[in-house]
């Protein structure tokens, strides 16, 4: 019976694993420490989930990628490293402070050119993005407010085509995903963006519970399929002459 208690064995294998095939580089270190003396909170993505993104947009083949939720933009950072030299970052970031860091850190990494950062509420932002960006997105990060997060997949839905990858960050919120009583707007937001993976018929997903460095909670997972709706045989229609 180990001796440990359970988050610390958690963050000791944190530690193992990130030492072993997420190791820390002088941009990735700065950006947590630019971020740490601004004084955002604790509340990046891990460095193995970091380097996980970096592989699922790898994997993905990913050009274009939205981010929902930039803080300090250290998740930025291991995202737009995924894209090749032409491809195109756009992130949301609801606080001015937190988007100054986030750009300070971008342009340290020579990642400025591919990652844009643009302030307020994402909900507000989201539709400019539509305007501006016709050309849908491969992939989608989510990782902000809670509350928000149905529409925020929603909005992912929109911005994206079949094939393109939504993730979804904190999900478990420690376990109180499974509290239905719709009292807590961030559980509620959390499960109402459950339920429509679940239920939407151009959404196939998953959702996975982690512990780790950053506690307990987990991500959805999700890839847009193709429309499912019947097409119109034309052939029915032809007339022969």
């Amino acid at each position: 019976m180990s001796e440990h208690a359970p988050e610390e064995q958690w963050t000791a294998v944190d530690d193992y694993l990130t030492g072993l095939l997420a190791p820390a580089d002088e941009a990735l270190t700065a950006a947590l420490a630019d971020s740490e003396a601004a004084g955002l909170p604790h509340i990046n993505v891990a460095p193995n989930q970091g380097k996980f993104l970096h592989l699922i947009a790898r994997i993905q083949g990913a050009r274009r990628i939205l981010e929902i939720g930039t803080l300090g933009g250290y998740s930025t950072i291991w995202l737009a490293r995924a894209l090749p030299a032409d491809g195109v970052l756009v992130t949301l970031e609801y606080d001015p402070r937190h988007a100054e860091v986030a750009r300070g850190n971008l342009a340290r990494a020579g990642l400025d050119k591919i990652a844009e950062v643009r302030v307020g509420p994402a909900l507000d932002s989201l539709p400019g993005i539509a305007a501006d960006h016709p050309e849908p997105f491969d992939l989608v990060f989510i990782d902000a407010d809670k509350a928000n997060n149905a529409h925020y997949v929603e909005w992912a839905l929109r911005l994206t085509r079949p094939g393109s990858v939504i993730v979804v960050d904190n999900v478990v919120r420690g376990g109180r995903v499974t509290d239905d009583s719709g009292t807590a707007p961030d559980i509620r937001g959390t499960r109402d963006a459950l339920r429509l993976i679940a239920d939407h018929p151009k959404l196939d997903g998953t959702a996975v519970q982690t512990v780790g460095v950053k506690g307990y909670d987990g991500f959805a997972l999700a890839r847009v399929l193709p429309d499912r709706r019947p097409s119109l045989d034309l052939t029915r229609h032809q007339t022969s002459w």
